[in-house]
């Protein structure tokens, strides 16, 4: 069943005082329409998210016709059908092959490290899933797609394998486990779907998105911040000095050859996205109180900083080639476009989330829609210029002074059209 989201009078007059506002921030920072922002042209509801619930969600990703989120309430990665935005099936697993869903369960809070699923990365006809101490692979291909194969990560002991990212030229997924002591990333060989190396980030406070370049060989990853860089640190892994990692082998980062190393400033960063060139877009998510919510953008050749934009606050990033656009689901955005109260979102001191495009070609802010609750993931399909955005219930998590009046209640995926946003 599709179900339209409408603004409310009040929340429509919400948004254009935002979209003015933004539009008073300087010309050299964005080219933002005139007129009011986007709203969703369509809503797709999900068992068990209803008004009041807290939508445990984690990453986006689309391969051909299907868009899929990790869905830890119904243990589930959800299968969304494009064409006809309805959901097609949602991939539990059994036995020791389930997901671990919310833990605690509810109505307590659920604590992120010991739930699942999280990351999700199409690998050819697979798809990669980081749930507690695995990584679950399904197959695509089967009807209805299921789990086949589960992987342990050696060093593995009761917290989650995050987000991931994948060199197909040679057939390598890499997956961070960021609450572990220390953080560790395990490579994984996708043609025998075994393990072939470890690499520890033993001064690391965390790990965060990751990607992969074929031309450079390299890999990147968010460090949530080292002794030297306490808030963020992105780092750039050269491809052949994983490979050369005897099979099996475990090393620290700081060991490889070749191993680049830059500071992102205040940022606590979150998403990756590798953009158009060399650009490789970061999105902050400030946990410094009143600090400007901001998205990098660097050239990740060198790692020089090109331009610094006020448009972050959220968690996935997500390069879409066919419009040439960077899509942050800015989750902890705020009206006045600064950090809430420690960067979290609360009823003194209220998000208002948004999904928020960059132009990749001009480097600057392009628009920004409202969205729903804690709308932190996102995902475009390049051939027909969907959006799905997933958010919670108005009412859970607690802190977002928008969402009611904008109509956003029960929480589901919000649906966007890229063509709302370039004319």
């Amino acid at each position: 069943m599709k179900t339209k989201v409408f603004l409310s009078i009040s929340g429509l007059a919400a948004a254009l005082a935002l979209s003015a506002l933004l539009a008073s921030c300087g010309s050299s920072k964005n080219e933002l329409p005139a007129g009011p922002p986007p709203s969703p042209t369509n809503n797709i509801a999900l068992p068990n998210i209803t008004a009041g619930t807290n939508f445990g969600f984690d990453i986006s990703a689309v391969s051909g016709t299907t868009y899929m989120i990790t869905d830890r309430n119904n243990k589930a990665v959800d299968f969304v059908d494009i064409p006809s935005l309805t959901l097609k099936t949602q991939v539990t697993g059994t036995g020791t092959s389930a997901f671990a869903g919310l833990n605690p369960p509810p109505p307590a809070a659920a604590n992120n490290a010991l739930s699942g699923p999280d990351g999700n990365n199409p690998v050819g006809n697979f798809e990669y899933v980081g749930d507690v101490a695995s990584v679950k692979i399904i197959d695509r291909t089967l009807t209805p797609p299921a789990i086949v194969k589960v992987i342990t990560p050696p060093l593995s002991t009761t917290f989650r394998a995050d987000e991931g990212c994948y060199d197909s030229t040679h057939n390598l997924f890499m997956i961070s486990s960021p609450e572990e002591t220390p953080p560790f990333a395990t490579f994984i060989n996708t043609t025998t779907q075994t393990v072939v190396a470890t690499v520890k980030f033993g001064d690391s406070a965390g790990l965060e998105a990751c990607g992969y370049d074929p031309v450079l060989d390299t890999f990147y990853v968010n460090n949530d911040g080292t002794p030297t860089n306490p808030h963020g640190e992105l780092e750039r892994l050269p491809g052949a000095a994983i490979r050369a990692i005897p099979a099996g082998g475990i090393v620290d980062y700081s060991t490889l050859t070749g191993l680049g190393r830059t500071s992102e400033g205040n940022c606590d960063p979150t998403g990756l996205a590798l953009g158009p060139g060399t650009d490789l877009a970061v999105g902050c998510r400030e946990g410094t109180t009143g600090a400007p919510l901001n998205f990098l953008i660097f050239n990740r050749s060198t790692g020089a900083l090109l331009t610094t934009l006020n448009a972050g606050g959220g968690d996935q990033v997500w390069y879409d080639p066919t419009s040439n656009a960077y899509y942050n689901a800015a989750s902890r955005w705020t009206a006045s476009g600064v950090a809430a109260t420690n960067g979290a979102c609360s009823a003194s001191s209220p998000c208002s989330p948004e999904l928020i495009v960059i132009n990749a070609a001009t480097r600057k802010v392009a628009g920004f829609a409202p969205v729903g609750n804690n709308a932190h993931s996102v995902g475009v399909d390049p051939a027909t210029g969907t959006i799905f955005v997933p958010y919670s219930s108005a009412a859970a998590p607690a802190g977002c002074g928008t969402c009611s009046d904008l109509g956003f209640i029960n929480g589901g995926i919000s649906v966007f059209k890229v063509s709302q946003f370039f004319h």
